[in-house]
């Protein structure tokens, strides 16, 4: 293990961010809003803030908040965050983000699962937390072969009861983090107390069955005609979005800003009142800076050519898994009794508000039912 720090300087960023500032752009419709792809009003607002108003020093210490380090894990340098909190070792936690987030994504939850107390809280509620960037993605290392997140899990294993030590643990994930943290208690039982996820990923074999299950997926693939272009995308041709978009900062963050808004739960409250500029920014930098978003959109297609998004005849997992049920219009939940086919539901938690980015969206509950959930 090696200590880590985000070491921004300015012969990197300013030009970075010069490029932001004479960025050439293209025709938008003004009042499409939207509908047909990023907002042009919305991109420009983030952009002009971004290039004169961001405060990238500032956010490279907000980014060294928590002590993180590098290790070698099985020949891939990972990056991650470990917070040692009032648990002092005895109950470790693994988070683990998804696609276009980060491990930036739980920077409004850490503290509070870490250290309760100073929340009001207890300290019998702390954990331990470790909090990875998966691989291909921001700090840690993209192999030219890229890994799956079969091998993510096995990585992480070894990264939590090799290289930290923890005999058992529990973990928690959404998105591509909800497969890896499945594909965990799948493949690595004996480490694992409990999962919790905000995702069902993968899905049970057989597909849907009863009339209830049928109507779902009759949604689902409603939704998948108006916003699964992205992932039909990345999950075939990858390398022609990085043609695309190249080394493009502008482009980059448009692509991802419009997954922010078009996953978030934005019944009642507004876009720009979901996410700080500094939350969109700080993950658009970490993309940008890194390179990950050519090595993180290839997860798609690494996932397909695995044929991980479907459990196996005869898969199933038998770690406790409970679900926090967040209304997420990416993917609308199933019936309980889908999710039970592939997991042992022992939490099912059908949430008020939040949308797919669930620490972002709605930290305090992620944060209760986190807690909940390892008190059970």
């Amino acid at each position: 293990m090696k200590p880590f720090r985000v070491d921004w300087q300015p012969d990197q960023i300013e030009p970075l961010l010069a490029r932001v500032r004479d960025h050439r752009w293209p025709p938008a419709h003004e009042n499409e809003g939207w509908r047909y792809g990023c907002e042009a009003a919305a991109l420009r607002d983030l952009c002009a803030y971004w290039a004169d108003g961001y405060d990238w020093r500032a956010a490279a210490e907000r980014l060294n908040r928590f002590p993180q380090f590098t290790a070698s894990v099985d020949g891939v340098e990972l990056h991650f965050v470990h917070l040692v909190g009032e648990a002092e070792g005895r109950r470790p936690l693994l988070l683990t983000h998804g696609w276009p987030g980060s491990h930036r994504e739980f920077w409004h939850v850490a503290e509070k699962l870490a250290f309760p107390s100073r929340f009001g809280g207890t300290g019998e509620d702390a954990f331990d937390l470790v909090i990875p960037s998966l691989p291909n993605f921001g700090f840690s290392a993209k192999p030219a072969d890229t890994i799956d997140q079969r091998r993510t899990a096995l990585l992480f294993d070894q990264l939590m009861t090799e290289t930290l030590g923890y005999a058992k643990y529990r973990a928690h994930g959404g998105d591509w983090g909800a497969l890896v943290t499945s594909l965990l208690a799948l493949e690595h039982p004996e480490h694992l107390h409990a999962i919790h996820l905000t995702m069902l990923f993968p899905q049970p074999a057989g597909g849907p069955k009863s009339e209830e299950e049928k109507a779902w997926a009759a949604e689902m693939g409603e939704i998948e005609k108006a916003k699964g272009g992205y992932r039909h995308l990345q999950g075939s041709k990858p390398q022609s979005l990085s043609w695309l978009v190249g080394d493009d900062p502008v482009a980059q963050l448009s692509w991802i800003l419009e997954r922010f808004h078009d996953w978030s739960d934005r019944r009642e409250r507004d876009f720009a009142d979901i996410f700080t500029r500094e939350d969109l920014l700080d993950n658009a930098m970490i993309y940008v800076t890194t390179g990950a978003f050519h090595s993180s959109i290839r997860y798609y297609s690494a996932a397909n050519e695995a044929g991980l998004r479907q459990l196996k005849e005869g898969e199933r997992v038998t770690v406790p898994t409970a679900f926090a049920c967040f209304p997420d219009p990416l993917h609308p939940w199933p019936p309980r009794a889908f999710a039970e086919r592939a997991f042992p539901v022992t939490r099912w938690t059908a949430m008020p508000h939040g949308g797919h980015f669930a620490a972002l969206e709605a930290p305090d509950l992620l944060v209760e039912d986190l807690r909940a959930w390892a008190r059970g």
